[in-house]
């Protein structure tokens, strides 16, 4: 079929459709948030897998295209907020929230640490009933854990128009991260969430939806993770890797084994006298095949990862943590720190 532009207009608007077409093809979205100062709410949305960007600016006012100087001078109703473009195929709405409230204080009404004002106010913004509905159940879920001794006042608000900050505060931790670091620090915010999240794990790991884990997972990773599948023995990727290092969960990152607690059990499946943290670990009964066995799964991926029997070394306590390698992803010795996992590396020194 030929095509018959007759006038550049015409040639103009057909270029516009397309482009609209295209833009509202993918599975991009946006997610809007105001956790205070947003030079600090950038950094943590922008490490996330599956964000493309993340910008600064203005939003639940009443002032167009209002300039920073305004918004600190108040008056203009705005909350000093980010935007969060993400593709909603590999993180969802639900794990935004989880950064969002891991990195403010929510029981905080007229401010973040040391920044002070109604433009410094904590907020979710949403776009549609599910997002408001997605939000109103993890403010739910922060206050019923206690984590919190205060109310939690983060307001969730509909989203109305976001106005893009000035350039120079465009990813300013990268621009100026001297001067971010320092500001990170001075302000009180990194203390305090360190000191608060210390030794949480959640929203550190976690499960992805099914659509992200069948395009992340092999066919057999999924079938052994999430349909308590079992890969054949002496046929799989771990069963004879001596390498030092450390076994996480595929799905969610949990670490589960070190090399140093791994023996030949002569089962052809990778075996493990203990766990490197029982608190990554749930032993459940499993009465499949006629016959009683502890299963052994991960808490907060939630993957099936093998069975537990009492026939290991006896001299190691007498266990024998059999596990599918299709459940597994190795970390090398010399690349756990780089991937977060340097706490562990002084259980190799014992």
């Amino acid at each position: 079929m030929r095509l018959f532009v007759k006038s550049r207009r015409t040639l103009f608007m057909l270029s516009l459709m397309l482009g609209a077409i295209a833009m509202t093809s993918g599975a991009e979205k946006e997610a809007f948030f105001a956790g205070g100062c947003f030079w600090c709410m950038e950094p943590p949305f922008e490490a996330l897998r599956g964000v493309s960007a993340v910008y600064s600016g203005y939003t639940g006012g009443t002032v167009k295209n209002p300039s920073y100087q305004q918004v600190t001078q108040g008056g203009t109703g705005h909350y000093e907020a980010v935007k969060v473009v993400y593709d909603e195929d590999i993180v969802d709405y639900e794990k935004l929230l989880e950064v969002f409230w891991q990195n403010i204080d929510p029981t905080d009404s007229y401010g973040q640490f040391y920044d002070r004002g109604d433009q410094y106010r904590t907020a979710i913004f949403y776009s549609s009933n599910a997002e408001r509905k997605l939000a109103e159940r993890s403010k739910k879920a922060l206050e019923a854990s206690g984590k919190f001794k205060g109310k939690i006042v983060t307001q969730i608000l509909p989203f109305e128009r976001f106005y893009p900050a000035e350039n120079y505060h465009q990813d300013y931790y990268k621009k100026y991260p001297d001067r971010y670091h320092a500001y990170a620090a001075g302000s009180g915010r990194k203390g305090f969430l360190a000191g608060l999240w210390k030794d949480e794990k959640w929203g550190m790991y976690r499960k992805p939806n099914e659509k992200e884990l069948k395009s992340r997972l092999t066919d057999l990773q999924f079938d052994v993770t999430q349909k308590d599948g079992t890969e054949r023995a002496f046929d799989n990727e771990y069963w004879n890797k001596h390498e030092d290092g450390l076994y996480v969960d595929v799905v969610s990152g949990e670490p589960l084994f070190l090399s140093k607690d791994k023996f030949d059990s002569g089962t052809g499946w990778p075996s493990f006298t203990k766990p490197v943290d029982n608190q990554f670990i749930v032993n459940k009964a499993d009465k499949s095949l006629f016959m009683l066995r502890t299963e052994v799964r991960s808490k907060y991926g939630d993957s099936h990862l093998g069975h537990l029997f009492n026939d290991g070394p006896a001299d190691k306590g007498g266990m024998r943590y059999c596990i599918n390698s299709a459940s597994l992803r190795f970390i090398p010795l010399e690349n756990m720190e780089e991937e977060g996992y340097g706490e562990y590396l002084s259980l190799f020194e014992e």
